[in-house]
């Protein structure tokens, strides 16, 4: 039985394809899955649920009409911590407004991506493995583990030995490229890191004010992530990575 969900709380969110298949086939299905974490995170219906970036645009444009005035402020569901979409799964850290925050908004996330995706590929049935995984971060040390780690998942798709790496391989770190991790991390849009390290990406999606306190500011928090990387015990945290 899942722990109740308690207003306030972080909570680690993580959801796969069914048999693990691919959620995001190319970078439109990315933007919408984008699109809709900041249009579904609202007590009130979808405002347009038909939309979908234009890739030419900026990023920012996601929240242009509620700047303009030309909408009514959102009600949040969650606060979104810290994101990250990966080919066949997503991360969320995130923080419920009310207690059942995010069941409703996991639920509308979700639905609505679904719906979005059997269309475009004109198939049916579950797209996502079953219920959503969830796991309360109730320690400050894991606290303030999880968002490196989040945003660290995209260093699968090109150095997927990064995981086995660490303060208890330190002979193996001499064979991963530091610079080169950080500038693949730097390209990669599908998470708020670059968000966090100061470079306009998708800036309204997350509400990063605590975080980018608790973590010293965008340049420290850009140097932290490669040494957190350097010196990771994935054991230590195993327990709410969700994997």
């Amino acid at each position: 039985m899942r722990e109740k969900i308690v207003a306030g709380n972080v909570y680690h969110v993580l959801n796969r394809g069914v048999d693990k298949r691919k959620i995001f086939m190319d970078d439109r299905d990315y933007f919408r899955f984008v699109h809709n974490l900041f249009e579904f995170n609202d007590l009130e219906p979808p405002n347009n649920n038909t939309y979908y970036f234009n890739r030419q645009k900026q990023s920012m444009d996601i929240a242009r009409p509620y700047i303009a005035g030309e909408r009514k402020p959102r009600k949040l569901l969650v606060e979104i911590l810290a994101f990250c979409l990966m080919p066949n799964h997503y991360h969320l850290l995130i923080k419920p407004k009310s207690d059942d925050g995010i069941t409703k908004f996991i639920k509308k996330l979700n639905m609505g991506y679904a719906k979005y995706f059997n269309e475009r590929y004109k198939r049916s049935g579950a797209l996502f493995q079953g219920r959503y995984k969830l796991i309360p971060v109730t320690e400050e040390s894991h606290f303030i583990h999880l968002p490196y780690y989040i945003h660290l998942n995209p260093l699968d798709l090109v150095m997927p030995e990064w995981r086995n790496y660490g303060r208890n391989n330190y002979g193996l770190a001499k064979t991963i490229d530091w610079k080169g991790a950080g500038k693949f991390l730097e390209k990669y849009r599908w998470s708020s890191y670059l968000d966090y390290i100061g470079k306009r990406n998708f800036p309204s999606v997350t509400q990063r004010e605590f975080l980018t306190e608790f973590f010293g500011g965008p340049e420290q928090y850009k140097k932290d992530t490669i040494k957190w990387l350097k010196e990771m015990d994935l054991e230590e945290i195993k327990n709410i990575t969700l994997e």
